[in-house]
């Protein structure tokens, strides 16, 4: 577990945009459970979260479709919510930073840890924007 102090930015950091944050299964299961579509970003507080993840997450949300509920984990600090939320991105194995988009409850688009790494937040936004296209 990290310590508090230690990711409250990183937790600011999406909260600013409008991300809720979750950290327990029931929190987690009941946003699942909501009309609609709904974002939820596996946070984490390595590098490829800081420089590609979370800014990606934010420059999605500069589009005319976007999801109707947007809400963040985070790795190694909730653990019970993490679970709950990798649980429900079977059969993708678990991986943070992480982001699923899920429509009435189910998946409908993931980019794991391997999509993210490496990538510029620009490229990230934009698959999000493309599945958002298609399913919001």
């Amino acid at each position: 577990m990290y310590p508090a102090e230690l990711v409250q930015p990183m937790r600011d950091d999406l909260g600013s945009a409008g991300f809720e944050h979750l950290y327990t299964a029931k929190e987690v299961q009941d946003a699942l459970e909501k009309d609609g579509t709904t974002l939820i970003v596996v946070n984490s507080v390595c590098g490829c979260a800081a420089a590609n993840a979370r800014p990606g997450a934010k420059m999605s949300l500069e589009n005319a479709q976007k999801p109707d509920h947007i809400v963040t984990v985070f790795a190694g600090v909730d653990r019970e919510a993490v679970d709950a939320a990798r649980s429900a991105m079977i059969p993708f194995p678990p991986s943070s930073p992480s982001m699923a988009l899920f429509k009435n409850g189910e998946l409908v688009h993931m980019l794991e840890r391997h999509h993210i790494e490496g990538r510029p937040a620009e490229m990230i936004a934009e698959n999000l924007k493309e599945a958002y296209n298609e399913h919001c």
